[in-house]
């Protein structure tokens, strides 16, 4: 397995986070569209058997990682900050990678500090992400109006990202199926056609290039892993007790043709969010972890190939001994 770096400049309001699950769903999407259904059947052989063709994280803001889901006492004490100012430093730099894990709360960025890192001529007013409820209507073709029901007029989030700030997406990818440039001219089509909801109106559109000889992050005397997308971690070999994550429910459902199928929703799943230290009882070969799902129609009774992202790119990282109370 090989890896490789993307930067995404988005162009537009985003309706979907541009989560690593959700982009594996749309490269597959994409690679039907340019190289057909056979190409993209021989690509998802093995899936589910620990054999992915590519395995994508998270966008991230470029230069940084994720904070570790370690509770916020197992790292040590910020000098000067309480514990709603520590909450708010999710964003942990490159840089910090050389120091130990425990110290990486005290060098950790906030939205506000991150922004002013990367473009200090940028607006402080600006936020590195905003939100807003963009107003929609659907017509009555009888009538010609709106009205009550499935005509009532309704709002959707939409999420804009600060001008000029580049986000980041690592992908781990099997060079013998599809190669580094396959992989990238991809991304391309997504963001040209519009990645996640809403993307038929305009939204989630982004330029990609991919990043030369980019250095995949680690640590040395690395004896866990840092995920960089959500995973299903469920019944794979892990100390589980130097294991930490957020778990949250993903509500699939079925994009592109397959909307037009019948019924697009894909059975709920339960995943661990980007971020997640996980310590398994080896660490791994190639920079991801987790598993492929579904492939049996247990996701979908419409497409019963069906797979999901359980993977995630990780980062190795060295987690010491801890005091956890129980």
């Amino acid at each position: 397995m090989e890896t490789l770096v993307l930067r995404l400049r988005p162009l537009t309001a985003f309706g979907s986070p541009l989560l690593g699950d959700t982009l594996f769903g749309q490269l597959c999407w994409a690679a039907r569209h340019r190289f057909g259904t056979e190409r993209l059947t021989q690509l998802l052989a093995g899936y589910t058997a620990g054999r992915p063709f590519a395995v994508v994280s998270d966008a991230f803001p470029e230069g940084v990682l994720p904070r570790p889901a370690l509770p916020l006492s197992l790292f040590h004490e910020i000098p000067g900050a309480d514990r709603k100012q520590a909450k708010r430093r999710h964003w942990i730099p490159l840089a910090a990678l050389s120091a130990p894990l425990l110290d990486w709360l005290g060098q950790a960025q906030g939205d506000a500090q991150l922004l002013a890192a990367l473009h200090p001529e940028t607006d402080s007013s600006w936020p590195l992400s905003i939100t807003h409820p963009q107003p929609h209507n659907s017509l009555n073709r009888l009538t010609g109006t709106t009205g009550r029901g499935e005509f009532a007029p309704y709002t959707q989030m939409q999420r804009w990202h600060a001008p000029e700030v580049a986000l980041v997406c690592r992908v781990v990818f099997d060079p013998e199926r599809l190669d580094a440039e396959a992989l990238t001219q991809l991304f391309a089509d997504i963001g040209a056609s519009g990645f996640g909801r809403d993307a038929s109106i305009g939204l989630g559109k982004f330029d990609v290039e991919a990043i030369p000889g980019a250095p995949w992050p680690g640590q040395d005397q690395a004896n866990a892993c840092l995920t960089l997308a959500p995973c299903a971690p469920q019944g794979l070999a892990w100390d589980a007790d130097r294991c930490f994550y957020e778990v949250f429910t993903r509500f699939g459902r079925h994009g592109d043709l397959a909307v037009h199928e019948g019924n697009p929703f894909k059975t709920p799943l339960l995943l661990a969010r980007a971020g997640a230290v996980l310590t398994p009882r080896r660490m791994p070969e190639a920079p991801f972890i987790g598993q492929g799902l579904g492939g049996d129609g247990s996701l979908s009774k419409v497409i019963p190939e069906t797979v999901h992202q359980g993977y995630a790119p990780c980062i190795p990282i060295h987690l010491p001994l801890l005091e956890v109370a129980a």
